[in-house]
Protein backbone atom coordinates (compact mmCIF):
# COMPACT_ATOMS: atom_id res chain seq x y z
CA UNK A 1 0.00 0.00 0.00
CA UNK A 2 1.84 3.68 -0.77
CA UNK A 3 2.36 6.23 1.46
CA UNK A 4 2.81 4.10 4.54
CA UNK A 5 6.34 5.73 5.03
CA UNK A 6 4.53 9.15 6.05
CA UNK A 7 3.45 7.65 9.26
CA UNK A 8 5.50 7.32 12.59
CA UNK A 9 4.51 5.89 15.90
CA UNK A 10 3.34 9.17 17.56
CA UNK A 11 2.86 7.83 21.19
CA UNK A 12 5.33 7.26 23.75
CA UNK A 13 6.89 4.43 26.31
CA UNK A 14 6.95 5.01 30.03
CA UNK A 15 10.72 5.91 30.97
CA UNK A 16 10.62 3.02 33.26
CA UNK A 17 9.62 -1.13 32.53
CA UNK A 18 5.51 -1.26 33.58
CA UNK A 19 4.61 -4.70 32.76
CA UNK A 20 2.87 -6.23 35.98
CA UNK A 21 -0.05 -5.67 34.35
CA UNK A 22 0.69 -9.08 32.59
CA UNK A 23 0.70 -11.01 35.25
CA UNK A 24 -3.03 -10.64 36.41
CA UNK A 25 -5.50 -12.93 34.55
CA UNK A 26 -8.89 -11.09 34.82
CA UNK A 27 -10.97 -8.07 36.51
CA UNK A 28 -12.32 -9.20 39.46
CA UNK A 29 -14.50 -6.36 40.53
CA UNK A 30 -16.28 -3.45 38.29
CA UNK A 31 -14.34 0.01 38.03
CA UNK A 32 -16.26 3.11 39.17
CA UNK A 33 -18.20 3.60 35.95
CA UNK A 34 -19.12 7.16 34.34
CA UNK A 35 -21.66 7.09 31.43
CA UNK A 36 -20.29 10.43 28.83
CA UNK A 37 -22.83 9.48 27.04
CA UNK A 38 -25.12 12.80 27.42
CA UNK A 39 -21.74 14.69 26.58
CA UNK A 40 -18.92 13.20 24.62
CA UNK A 41 -21.57 10.73 22.88
CA UNK A 42 -24.36 13.53 22.64
CA UNK A 43 -21.39 16.50 20.52
CA UNK A 44 -20.66 13.12 18.01
CA UNK A 45 -24.31 12.75 16.71
CA UNK A 46 -25.09 14.19 13.44
CA UNK A 47 -28.48 15.86 15.08
CA UNK A 48 -27.72 15.94 19.30
CA UNK A 49 -30.05 15.48 21.32
CA UNK A 50 -33.24 17.45 22.15
CA UNK A 51 -33.70 18.53 25.96
CA UNK A 52 -36.66 16.00 26.33
CA UNK A 53 -34.47 13.05 24.31
CA UNK A 54 -31.82 13.66 27.00
CA UNK A 55 -33.46 13.51 29.75
CA UNK A 56 -35.12 9.86 28.53
CA UNK A 57 -31.44 9.06 28.42
CA UNK A 58 -30.38 10.28 31.70
CA UNK A 59 -33.22 8.21 33.29
CA UNK A 60 -32.22 5.21 31.55
CA UNK A 61 -28.76 5.28 32.87
CA UNK A 62 -29.70 5.93 36.50
CA UNK A 63 -31.85 3.10 36.21
CA UNK A 64 -28.94 0.77 34.41
CA UNK A 65 -27.17 2.06 37.75
CA UNK A 66 -24.55 4.55 36.88
CA UNK A 67 -24.05 6.80 39.92
CA UNK A 68 -21.25 8.85 37.84
CA UNK A 69 -23.13 10.86 34.57
CA UNK A 70 -21.02 13.40 32.48
CA UNK A 71 -24.11 15.44 31.53
CA UNK A 72 -22.68 17.82 29.50
CA UNK A 73 -20.56 20.49 28.64
CA UNK A 74 -22.76 23.28 30.23
CA UNK A 75 -20.65 26.48 28.64
CA UNK A 76 -20.90 24.82 25.35
CA UNK A 77 -24.27 25.93 24.23
CA UNK A 78 -27.67 27.03 25.47
CA UNK A 79 -29.55 23.61 25.29
CA UNK A 80 -26.12 22.15 27.32
CA UNK A 81 -26.66 24.46 30.09
CA UNK A 82 -30.50 23.99 30.32
CA UNK A 83 -30.44 20.64 30.55
CA UNK A 84 -28.13 20.81 33.41
CA UNK A 85 -30.45 23.19 35.30
CA UNK A 86 -33.57 20.94 34.74
CA UNK A 87 -31.82 18.33 35.85
CA UNK A 88 -31.08 20.28 39.20
CA UNK A 89 -33.67 22.54 39.33
CA UNK A 90 -36.63 19.69 38.94
CA UNK A 91 -34.77 17.52 41.39
CA UNK A 92 -34.42 14.80 38.66
CA UNK A 93 -30.98 13.84 40.46
CA UNK A 94 -31.37 10.91 42.44
CA UNK A 95 -29.03 11.29 45.90
CA UNK A 96 -26.81 8.45 45.46
CA UNK A 97 -26.07 9.98 41.57
CA UNK A 98 -23.20 12.57 40.61
CA UNK A 99 -23.33 14.79 37.88
CA UNK A 100 -20.48 15.56 36.06
CA UNK A 101 -19.59 18.45 33.90
CA UNK A 102 -16.34 19.10 31.37
CA UNK A 103 -14.99 22.28 30.96
CA UNK A 104 -11.63 23.82 29.53
CA UNK A 105 -8.86 24.96 31.73
CA UNK A 106 -10.63 28.92 30.40
CA UNK A 107 -11.49 31.40 32.70
CA UNK A 108 -15.05 32.83 31.63
CA UNK A 109 -15.31 29.06 30.77
CA UNK A 110 -15.36 27.60 34.50
CA UNK A 111 -17.70 30.44 35.40
CA UNK A 112 -20.56 29.91 33.53
CA UNK A 113 -19.61 25.85 34.51
CA UNK A 114 -19.87 26.52 38.42
CA UNK A 115 -23.27 28.34 37.13
CA UNK A 116 -24.49 25.68 35.57
CA UNK A 117 -24.22 23.23 38.89
CA UNK A 118 -25.33 25.76 41.41
CA UNK A 119 -27.59 24.17 43.80
CA UNK A 120 -25.88 20.57 42.41
CA UNK A 121 -26.23 17.79 45.32
CA UNK A 122 -23.56 16.31 44.03
CA UNK A 123 -21.15 17.38 41.63
CA UNK A 124 -17.75 16.43 39.49
CA UNK A 125 -16.21 19.34 37.62
CA UNK A 126 -14.24 17.90 34.95
CA UNK A 127 -11.27 20.22 34.18
CA UNK A 128 -8.54 19.16 30.83
CA UNK A 129 -6.50 20.82 28.39
CA UNK A 130 -4.39 19.38 25.99
CA UNK A 131 -0.57 18.08 26.46
CA UNK A 132 0.03 16.42 23.72
CA UNK A 133 3.69 17.15 21.27
CA UNK A 134 1.43 17.42 18.19
CA UNK A 135 -1.63 19.30 19.89
CA UNK A 136 1.33 21.93 21.52
CA UNK A 137 3.53 22.53 17.91
CA UNK A 138 0.49 22.97 15.57
CA UNK A 139 -2.65 24.04 17.73
CA UNK A 140 -1.44 26.23 20.46
CA UNK A 141 2.15 26.46 19.32
CA UNK A 142 2.85 26.91 23.15
CA UNK A 143 5.93 25.34 25.08
CA UNK A 144 5.54 22.35 28.05
CA UNK A 145 5.79 25.02 30.56
CA UNK A 146 2.88 27.28 29.13
CA UNK A 147 0.58 23.69 28.56
CA UNK A 148 1.51 23.14 32.49
CA UNK A 149 0.62 26.28 33.38
CA UNK A 150 -2.75 26.36 32.10
CA UNK A 151 -3.55 23.46 33.62
CA UNK A 152 -2.02 24.83 36.76
CA UNK A 153 -3.97 27.97 36.88
CA UNK A 154 -7.27 26.18 35.54
CA UNK A 155 -6.72 24.05 38.83
CA UNK A 156 -6.22 26.98 40.73
CA UNK A 157 -9.59 28.66 39.22
CA UNK A 158 -11.71 25.49 40.23
CA UNK A 159 -10.29 26.24 43.55
CA UNK A 160 -11.22 30.02 43.84
CA UNK A 161 -14.63 29.14 42.34
CA UNK A 162 -15.33 26.61 44.75
CA UNK A 163 -14.70 28.46 47.41
CA UNK A 164 -17.17 31.39 46.42
CA UNK A 165 -19.82 28.97 45.73
CA UNK A 166 -19.10 27.58 49.08
CA UNK A 167 -18.87 23.63 47.37
CA UNK A 168 -16.49 21.22 48.23
CA UNK A 169 -17.57 19.36 44.88
CA UNK A 170 -14.59 16.76 43.93
CA UNK A 171 -12.58 17.66 40.99
CA UNK A 172 -11.22 15.84 37.60
CA UNK A 173 -7.92 16.82 35.39
CA UNK A 174 -7.78 15.10 31.93
CA UNK A 175 -4.11 16.04 30.29
CA UNK A 176 -6.54 15.81 27.01
CA UNK A 177 -4.44 13.75 24.38
CA UNK A 178 -2.40 11.65 26.47
CA UNK A 179 -1.19 8.89 24.14
CA UNK A 180 0.44 11.48 22.07
CA UNK A 181 1.95 13.65 25.46
CA UNK A 182 5.58 12.07 26.36
CA UNK A 183 4.86 10.55 29.30
CA UNK A 184 6.75 12.17 31.75
CA UNK A 185 5.42 15.29 30.53
CA UNK A 186 1.89 14.03 31.45
CA UNK A 187 3.00 12.86 34.65
CA UNK A 188 4.32 16.56 35.58
CA UNK A 189 1.35 17.98 34.35
CA UNK A 190 -1.03 15.32 36.83
CA UNK A 191 0.99 15.69 39.98
CA UNK A 192 0.99 19.62 39.15
CA UNK A 193 -2.59 19.45 39.44
CA UNK A 194 -2.94 16.98 41.98
CA UNK A 195 -0.79 18.92 44.36
CA UNK A 196 -3.07 22.34 43.52
CA UNK A 197 -6.15 20.42 44.28
CA UNK A 198 -4.53 19.00 47.87
CA UNK A 199 -7.38 15.80 47.57
CA UNK A 200 -7.89 14.06 50.74
CA UNK A 201 -9.55 10.44 51.53
CA UNK A 202 -12.61 12.80 51.69
CA UNK A 203 -12.44 14.10 48.61
CA UNK A 204 -10.43 12.51 46.38
CA UNK A 205 -8.93 13.57 43.00
CA UNK A 206 -9.78 12.00 40.00
CA UNK A 207 -7.11 11.70 36.79
CA UNK A 208 -8.08 10.93 33.74
CA UNK A 209 -6.00 9.34 30.91
CA UNK A 210 -7.64 9.56 27.85
CA UNK A 211 -6.97 8.00 24.72
CA UNK A 212 -8.19 10.75 23.21
CA UNK A 213 -6.78 8.88 20.04
CA UNK A 214 -5.80 5.91 20.19
CA UNK A 215 -2.51 5.60 19.17
CA UNK A 216 -1.09 2.51 19.68
CA UNK A 217 -1.19 -1.65 20.65
CA UNK A 218 -3.36 -2.18 24.10
CA UNK A 219 -0.26 -3.20 26.05
CA UNK A 220 1.94 -0.09 24.91
CA UNK A 221 -1.60 1.68 26.73
CA UNK A 222 -1.52 -0.84 29.48
CA UNK A 223 2.19 0.17 30.02
CA UNK A 224 1.83 3.95 30.49
CA UNK A 225 -1.18 3.67 32.56
CA UNK A 226 0.65 1.43 35.07
CA UNK A 227 3.98 4.37 35.31
CA UNK A 228 1.26 6.99 35.49
CA UNK A 229 -0.61 4.89 38.44
CA UNK A 230 2.91 4.00 40.60
CA UNK A 231 4.29 7.13 40.03
CA UNK A 232 0.80 9.80 40.83
CA UNK A 233 1.77 11.86 43.89
CA UNK A 234 -0.48 11.26 46.60
CA UNK A 235 -2.00 8.26 44.86
CA UNK A 236 -3.89 6.73 47.83
CA UNK A 237 -6.06 9.51 47.71
CA UNK A 238 -6.04 9.93 43.48
CA UNK A 239 -8.91 7.80 41.30
CA UNK A 240 -7.11 6.64 38.31
CA UNK A 241 -9.54 6.87 35.71
CA UNK A 242 -9.93 6.12 32.16
CA UNK A 243 -11.51 7.16 29.02
CA UNK A 244 -10.27 5.13 25.63
CA UNK A 245 -11.73 5.81 22.21
CA UNK A 246 -11.51 3.47 19.10
CA UNK A 247 -9.78 4.61 16.27
CA UNK A 248 -7.62 1.67 16.01
CA UNK A 249 -10.46 -0.91 17.33
CA UNK A 250 -8.80 -1.66 20.24
CA UNK A 251 -11.18 0.47 22.98
CA UNK A 252 -12.44 -2.21 25.01
CA UNK A 253 -8.61 -4.13 25.14
CA UNK A 254 -7.26 -0.72 26.12
CA UNK A 255 -9.88 -0.52 29.29
CA UNK A 256 -9.52 -3.69 30.37
CA UNK A 257 -5.76 -3.99 30.39
CA UNK A 258 -5.51 -0.39 31.91
CA UNK A 259 -7.56 -1.72 34.57
CA UNK A 260 -5.45 -4.82 34.78
CA UNK A 261 -2.73 -1.47 35.01
CA UNK A 262 -4.21 0.17 37.98
CA UNK A 263 -7.09 1.91 36.71
CA UNK A 264 -9.99 2.78 39.33
CA UNK A 265 -12.90 3.71 36.70
CA UNK A 266 -13.78 4.16 33.42
CA UNK A 267 -15.41 6.43 31.34
CA UNK A 268 -17.22 5.38 27.97
CA UNK A 269 -20.79 5.00 26.61
CA UNK A 270 -23.16 2.64 25.86
CA UNK A 271 -22.96 0.67 22.46
CA UNK A 272 -19.51 2.78 22.06
CA UNK A 273 -21.01 5.91 20.55
CA UNK A 274 -19.11 8.79 20.30
CA UNK A 275 -16.22 11.01 18.16
CA UNK A 276 -14.78 9.23 14.97
CA UNK A 277 -14.74 5.66 15.39
CA UNK A 278 -16.57 6.04 19.01
CA UNK A 279 -15.49 6.24 23.15
CA UNK A 280 -15.27 2.48 24.63
CA UNK A 281 -18.09 -0.17 24.47
CA UNK A 282 -19.19 0.03 28.43
CA UNK A 283 -21.84 -2.58 27.67
CA UNK A 284 -19.09 -4.81 26.47
CA UNK A 285 -16.78 -4.26 29.11
CA UNK A 286 -19.85 -5.04 31.78
CA UNK A 287 -20.63 -7.99 29.69
CA UNK A 288 -17.43 -9.55 29.37
CA UNK A 289 -16.67 -9.48 33.33
CA UNK A 290 -20.40 -10.63 33.44
CA UNK A 291 -19.10 -13.53 31.11
CA UNK A 292 -16.05 -14.21 33.74
CA UNK A 293 -18.70 -14.22 36.53
CA UNK A 294 -17.88 -10.78 37.85
CA UNK A 295 -20.62 -8.89 38.94
CA UNK A 296 -20.38 -5.14 36.54
CA UNK A 297 -22.72 -3.61 39.02
CA UNK A 298 -24.85 -2.22 36.29
CA UNK A 299 -28.00 -4.21 35.24
CA UNK A 300 -27.91 -4.53 31.23
CA UNK A 301 -30.97 -7.41 31.57
CA UNK A 302 -33.38 -6.09 28.86
CA UNK A 303 -30.65 -5.24 26.05
CA UNK A 304 -33.65 -4.86 23.65
CA UNK A 305 -35.29 -1.81 25.36
CA UNK A 306 -32.19 -0.45 26.24
CA UNK A 307 -31.12 -0.28 22.29
CA UNK A 308 -34.90 1.06 21.09
CA UNK A 309 -34.46 3.89 23.14
CA UNK A 310 -30.98 4.37 22.38
CA UNK A 311 -31.22 4.08 18.52
CA UNK A 312 -34.77 6.38 19.03
CA UNK A 313 -33.00 8.96 21.09
CA UNK A 314 -29.59 9.17 18.81
CA UNK A 315 -30.98 8.35 15.75
CA UNK A 316 -27.99 5.96 15.67
CA UNK A 317 -28.12 1.99 14.61
CA UNK A 318 -26.50 -0.66 16.76
CA UNK A 319 -24.63 -2.93 14.34
CA UNK A 320 -25.88 -6.69 13.81
CA UNK A 321 -22.81 -7.77 15.19
CA UNK A 322 -21.75 -5.34 17.91
CA UNK A 323 -21.09 -7.87 20.76
CA UNK A 324 -24.08 -8.71 22.82
CA UNK A 325 -26.02 -6.05 21.65
CA UNK A 326 -26.21 -6.64 17.92
CA UNK A 327 -29.57 -8.72 16.84
CA UNK A 328 -27.37 -11.53 15.16
CA UNK A 329 -24.71 -11.84 17.54
CA UNK A 330 -26.16 -15.31 19.11
CA UNK A 331 -27.82 -16.20 15.66
CA UNK A 332 -26.65 -19.46 14.30
CA UNK A 333 -27.16 -20.29 10.67
CA UNK A 334 -24.43 -22.84 10.47
CA UNK A 335 -26.06 -26.63 10.70
CA UNK A 336 -23.33 -27.74 12.96
CA UNK A 337 -23.48 -24.54 15.27
CA UNK A 338 -27.07 -25.29 15.77
CA UNK A 339 -26.39 -28.65 16.49
CA UNK A 340 -24.00 -28.27 19.16
CA UNK A 341 -25.72 -25.35 20.68
CA UNK A 342 -29.16 -28.33 20.62
CA UNK A 343 -27.22 -30.58 22.17
CA UNK A 344 -25.77 -27.71 24.08
CA UNK A 345 -29.06 -27.17 25.69
CA UNK A 346 -30.20 -30.76 25.86
CA UNK A 347 -27.37 -31.87 27.77
CA UNK A 348 -27.65 -28.53 30.09
CA UNK A 349 -31.43 -29.39 30.91
CA UNK A 350 -30.19 -32.82 31.81
CA UNK A 351 -26.89 -32.46 33.40
CA UNK A 352 -26.09 -29.11 34.26
CA UNK A 353 -25.02 -28.26 37.39
CA UNK A 354 -26.66 -24.35 36.50
CA UNK A 355 -23.01 -23.07 34.81
CA UNK A 356 -23.68 -21.73 31.48
CA UNK A 357 -21.13 -24.24 28.77
CA UNK A 358 -23.34 -23.94 26.23
CA UNK A 359 -20.91 -24.50 23.32
CA UNK A 360 -20.53 -21.45 20.98
CA UNK A 361 -23.05 -18.88 23.27
CA UNK A 362 -20.48 -17.57 25.50
CA UNK A 363 -24.08 -15.69 27.28
CA UNK A 364 -26.70 -17.28 28.00
CA UNK A 365 -29.23 -14.48 26.09
CA UNK A 366 -32.13 -14.68 28.05
CA UNK A 367 -29.66 -12.60 30.74
CA UNK A 368 -29.87 -10.08 28.27
CA UNK A 369 -33.23 -10.15 27.68
CA UNK A 370 -32.97 -12.19 24.15
CA UNK A 371 -35.24 -15.27 22.98
CA UNK A 372 -33.78 -18.56 21.59
CA UNK A 373 -36.31 -18.96 19.10
CA UNK A 374 -35.97 -15.79 17.62
CA UNK A 375 -32.08 -14.97 18.06
CA UNK A 376 -30.35 -18.22 18.61
CA UNK A 377 -31.21 -20.56 16.23
CA UNK A 378 -31.78 -18.71 12.95
CA UNK A 379 -32.89 -20.71 9.47
CA UNK A 380 -31.96 -20.71 6.22
CA UNK A 381 -30.00 -22.50 3.67
CA UNK A 382 -26.90 -23.41 5.65
CA UNK A 383 -28.99 -24.34 8.62
CA UNK A 384 -28.98 -28.08 9.89
CA UNK A 385 -31.03 -30.34 11.60
CA UNK A 386 -30.23 -30.09 15.20
CA UNK A 387 -31.50 -26.79 15.22
CA UNK A 388 -34.05 -27.00 12.63
CA UNK A 389 -35.11 -29.81 15.03
CA UNK A 390 -34.43 -27.91 18.41
CA UNK A 391 -36.42 -25.08 16.84
CA UNK A 392 -39.21 -27.32 16.62
CA UNK A 393 -39.06 -29.17 19.81
CA UNK A 394 -38.30 -25.51 21.80
CA UNK A 395 -41.32 -23.74 20.26
CA UNK A 396 -43.49 -25.98 19.49
CA UNK A 397 -42.98 -29.22 21.17
CA UNK A 398 -42.06 -31.95 18.31
CA UNK A 399 -39.66 -33.93 19.08
CA UNK A 400 -38.15 -35.36 15.98
CA UNK A 401 -36.51 -39.15 15.70
CA UNK A 402 -32.68 -38.17 15.01
CA UNK A 403 -33.08 -39.65 10.79
CA UNK A 404 -36.38 -37.08 10.81
CA UNK A 405 -34.59 -34.19 11.69
CA UNK A 406 -31.88 -34.76 8.91
CA UNK A 407 -35.19 -35.13 6.81
CA UNK A 408 -36.83 -32.54 7.52
CA UNK A 409 -33.48 -30.43 7.45
CA UNK A 410 -33.16 -30.88 3.49
CA UNK A 411 -36.75 -30.14 3.17
CA UNK A 412 -36.07 -27.09 4.82
CA UNK A 413 -32.96 -25.95 3.64
CA UNK A 414 -33.98 -26.83 -0.14
CA UNK A 415 -37.02 -24.28 0.41
CA UNK A 416 -35.24 -21.45 1.92
CA UNK A 417 -32.15 -21.73 -0.75
CA UNK A 418 -35.01 -21.69 -3.49
CA UNK A 419 -36.47 -19.04 -1.49
CA UNK A 420 -32.97 -17.02 -1.28
CA UNK A 421 -34.39 -15.57 2.38
CA UNK A 422 -34.32 -16.71 5.90
CA UNK A 423 -37.03 -18.79 7.44
CA UNK A 424 -39.14 -17.73 10.08
CA UNK A 425 -39.89 -20.17 12.77
CA UNK A 426 -43.67 -20.17 11.34
CA UNK A 427 -42.86 -21.10 8.70
CA UNK A 428 -40.33 -24.24 9.28
CA UNK A 429 -43.45 -25.13 10.95
CA UNK A 430 -45.47 -24.99 8.21
CA UNK A 431 -43.46 -26.93 6.10
CA UNK A 432 -43.23 -29.36 8.46
CA UNK A 433 -46.84 -30.13 8.93
CA UNK A 434 -47.57 -29.17 5.44
CA UNK A 435 -44.96 -31.50 4.31
CA UNK A 436 -45.45 -34.41 6.75
CA UNK A 437 -48.19 -34.05 8.45
CA UNK A 438 -51.24 -36.27 8.46
CA UNK A 439 -51.08 -35.98 4.82
CA UNK A 440 -54.14 -37.07 3.35
CA UNK A 441 -53.35 -37.96 -0.53
CA UNK A 442 -53.39 -39.84 -2.56
CA UNK A 443 -55.27 -42.06 0.22
CA UNK A 444 -57.11 -40.74 3.29
CA UNK A 445 -57.20 -42.87 6.23
CA UNK A 446 -61.40 -42.45 7.54
CA UNK A 447 -61.77 -44.96 10.21
CA UNK A 448 -59.41 -47.52 11.96
CA UNK A 449 -60.78 -50.40 14.56
CA UNK A 450 -59.05 -53.17 16.08
CA UNK A 451 -59.91 -56.35 17.79
CA UNK A 452 -57.33 -58.39 19.70
CA UNK A 453 -57.34 -62.09 20.06
CA UNK A 454 -54.64 -64.32 18.10
CA UNK A 455 -52.77 -61.37 17.52
CA UNK A 456 -54.23 -57.57 16.37
CA UNK A 457 -56.66 -57.44 13.58
CA UNK A 458 -57.97 -54.22 11.68
CA UNK A 459 -60.69 -52.97 9.91
CA UNK A 460 -59.74 -49.94 8.19
CA UNK A 461 -61.75 -47.74 6.08
CA UNK A 462 -59.95 -45.71 3.24
CA UNK A 463 -60.69 -43.10 0.61
CA UNK A 464 -58.80 -43.14 -2.69
CA UNK A 465 -59.50 -41.04 -5.02
CA UNK A 466 -63.34 -40.47 -3.78
CA UNK A 467 -64.24 -44.32 -3.40
CA UNK A 468 -64.20 -45.35 0.27
CA UNK A 469 -63.37 -48.74 0.78
CA UNK A 470 -62.79 -51.08 3.95
CA UNK A 471 -59.74 -53.15 4.26
CA UNK A 472 -58.69 -55.99 6.66
CA UNK A 473 -55.27 -57.17 7.97
CA UNK A 474 -53.72 -58.68 10.78
CA UNK A 475 -50.51 -58.71 13.08
CA UNK A 476 -48.45 -58.56 16.02
CA UNK A 477 -49.58 -54.60 17.03
CA UNK A 478 -51.85 -52.36 16.32
CA UNK A 479 -49.30 -50.26 14.13
CA UNK A 480 -48.41 -53.84 12.23
CA UNK A 481 -52.15 -54.97 11.99
CA UNK A 482 -52.55 -51.65 9.47
CA UNK A 483 -49.16 -51.76 8.00
CA UNK A 484 -50.18 -55.39 6.66
CA UNK A 485 -53.52 -54.29 5.64
CA UNK A 486 -51.97 -50.97 3.02
CA UNK A 487 -49.40 -53.83 1.85
CA UNK A 488 -52.03 -56.44 0.76
CA UNK A 489 -54.72 -54.45 -0.30
CA UNK A 490 -52.33 -52.14 -2.23
CA UNK A 491 -49.42 -54.25 -3.62
CA UNK A 492 -46.39 -52.33 -2.41
CA UNK A 493 -43.94 -53.51 0.15
CA UNK A 494 -42.50 -51.72 2.97
CA UNK A 495 -41.23 -52.27 6.51
CA UNK A 496 -41.66 -50.06 9.67
CA UNK A 497 -37.89 -48.84 10.27
CA UNK A 498 -38.61 -46.28 13.53
CA UNK A 499 -41.83 -45.48 15.32
CA UNK A 500 -41.37 -42.61 17.81
CA UNK A 501 -44.76 -41.10 20.02
CA UNK A 502 -45.37 -38.80 22.66
CA UNK A 503 -47.45 -35.94 23.97
CA UNK A 504 -47.43 -32.30 21.97
CA UNK A 505 -49.14 -30.62 24.89
CA UNK A 506 -49.78 -30.98 28.75
CA UNK A 507 -53.31 -31.08 30.08
CA UNK A 508 -56.75 -32.21 29.66
CA UNK A 509 -56.38 -31.12 25.66
CA UNK A 510 -53.19 -32.49 24.92
CA UNK A 511 -52.87 -34.15 21.51
CA UNK A 512 -50.36 -36.67 20.67
CA UNK A 513 -47.97 -37.10 17.62
CA UNK A 514 -46.55 -39.91 16.52
CA UNK A 515 -43.22 -40.15 13.79
CA UNK A 516 -43.91 -43.17 11.33
CA UNK A 517 -40.32 -43.67 8.91
CA UNK A 518 -40.76 -47.45 6.56
CA UNK A 519 -38.12 -48.06 3.87
CA UNK A 520 -39.21 -49.85 0.35
CA UNK A 521 -36.95 -52.55 -0.90
CA UNK A 522 -34.81 -49.79 -2.99
CA UNK A 523 -33.65 -48.63 0.38
CA UNK A 524 -35.63 -45.45 -0.15
CA UNK A 525 -36.77 -44.26 3.59
CA UNK A 526 -40.19 -41.86 3.74
CA UNK A 527 -41.23 -39.92 6.47
CA UNK A 528 -44.84 -39.14 8.24
CA UNK A 529 -46.16 -37.93 11.38
CA UNK A 530 -49.16 -37.69 12.90
CA UNK A 531 -50.76 -35.21 14.92
CA UNK A 532 -54.50 -36.67 16.66
CA UNK A 533 -56.33 -36.44 19.90
CA UNK A 534 -55.58 -40.18 20.71
CA UNK A 535 -52.38 -41.76 20.15
CA UNK A 536 -53.42 -44.88 18.10
CA UNK A 537 -54.85 -42.49 15.93
CA UNK A 538 -51.82 -40.04 15.76
CA UNK A 539 -49.44 -43.67 14.98
CA UNK A 540 -51.99 -44.61 12.51
CA UNK A 541 -52.09 -41.73 10.41
CA UNK A 542 -48.34 -41.37 11.07
CA UNK A 543 -47.87 -44.38 8.80
CA UNK A 544 -50.28 -43.52 6.18
CA UNK A 545 -48.49 -40.05 5.91
CA UNK A 546 -45.13 -41.78 5.34
CA UNK A 547 -47.29 -44.53 2.36
CA UNK A 548 -48.38 -41.40 0.90
CA UNK A 549 -45.13 -39.66 0.40
CA UNK A 550 -43.69 -42.83 -0.86
CA UNK A 551 -44.89 -41.99 -4.05
CA UNK A 552 -45.81 -45.20 -4.60
CA UNK A 553 -49.31 -45.01 -4.23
Amino acid sequence: MKNYQNYKRGYYMPPAQSTDWVNKEYIDKAPIWCSVDLRDGNQALIVPMSLDEKLDFFKELVRIGFKEIEIGFPAASETEYEFCRTLIENDLIPDDVTIQVLTQARPHIIEKTFKAIDGAKNAIVHLYNSTSYAQRTQVFRKSREEILQIAVDGAKLLNKMAEEYGVDYPFEYSPESFTGTEIDFALEVCNAVIKEWNPTPERKVIINLPATVEMSLPHVYASQIEYMSKNLVDRENVILSLHPHNDRGCGVADAELGLLAGADRIEGTLFGNGERTGNVDIITLAMNMFTHGVDPELDFTDIPSLTELYERVTNMHVYERSPYTGKLVFAAFSGSHQDAIAKGMKYREEQGDGMWTVPYLPLNPEDIGRKYDGDVIRINSQSGKGGIGYLLQSKYGFDLPAKFREDLGYTVKDVSDKAHKELSAREVLDIFQSTYVNVSAPVEMLENHFVQGDGISTEITILKHGVRKVYHGKGNGRLDAVSNAIKKHFAIDFKIICYEEHSLQVGSNSQAVAYVGIETPDGKVTWGAGIKNDIIDASVHALVSSVNRTGVL
